[in-house]
């Protein structure tokens, strides 16, 4: 029987859970972010993936993004992001180092076949995964629903965010298998920034000996505000993609 479960963590960063019981002993995992590790695994419409693969012996996991969560309004997270990299960036690089150290975590607890793990995220979220997936070699696939790929194509940002641009993970990221979702003018993130980090990283993964890149970039009409939203069937075609590379 799928479970949710808040699971004990090494770290300031709980762990939430959905899937089968832990005593099933280690199997695939896909790590999703959306806004907080509740609303991403538990509530609708962020959690449609998660909803899809319960079908599967896939356990799914989330940890809280920053500024999201009890105690923040998360209409105003996006500008909260923006000044806590214009002035304490290295929380950024703390929040990723927990996500790391609870991925560890479940992993030499056995709860995680590390050959078999996934990270994806929606917006902000995806920006996240591939921050991740770019730090810890097991994360092979990564899926992202209108991603973030361009910190510093917000307002009011400087060149000190440029720094954590997706666009310069590129050469840590050649040998994942990325598949993108993006409307097709998403002014939210941007989806010719989108389109660009995807481009120079097939470009990149082809210079490295990779012939045809397993990165791909699905561009759809835009819905919702900006031209940032995600239909449902756009969801589950995602969670079905990454249901066959863990199965």
């Amino acid at each position: 029987m799928k479970r949710k479960e808040v699971i004990a963590s090494p770290t300031t960063l709980p762990i939430y859970m959905q899937g089968e019981p832990l005593a099933a002993g280690p199997l695939p995992a896909f790590f999703y972010f959306a806004l907080s590790a509740e609303e991403s695994l538990y509530q609708e419409p962020y959690n449609q993936p998660i909803l899809f693969l319960e079908k599967f012996p896939i356990r799914c996991y989330s940890f809280t993004l920053p500024f999201h969560g009890q105690g923040y309004d998360s209409n105003q997270a996006l500008a909260l992001w923006v000044q806590e990299f214009a002035t304490h960036p290295h929380s950024f690089s703390h929040f990723l180092q927990s996500c790391i150290k609870n991925i560890e975590y479940l992993i030499q607890q056995g709860f995680v076949d590390e050959e078999r793990i996934a990270v994806g995220g929606l917006s902000r979220g995806a920006f996240i995964a591939t921050h991740l997936a770019a730090r810890e070699p097991r994360l092979k696939y990564v899926l992202g629903f209108a991603p973030m790929t361009k910190l510093s194509s917000l307002e009011k940002t400087n060149n000190l965010e440029k720094e954590w641009d997706l666009h310069g993970l590129i050469y840590q990221l050649v040998n994942k298998q990325f598949r993108f979702y993006i409307g097709n003018r998403d002014n939210r993130v941007g989806t010719y920034a989108c389109f660009d980090f995807i481009h120079q990283l097939a470009e990149a993964a082809y210079q490295q000996g990779h012939r045809s890149p397993a990165i791909e970039l699905i561009i759809s009409a835009s819905i919702g505000y900006k031209g940032h939203g995600t239909l449902p069937p756009i969801f589950k075609e995602g969670a079905e993609w990454v249901k066959d590379k863990l199965i």
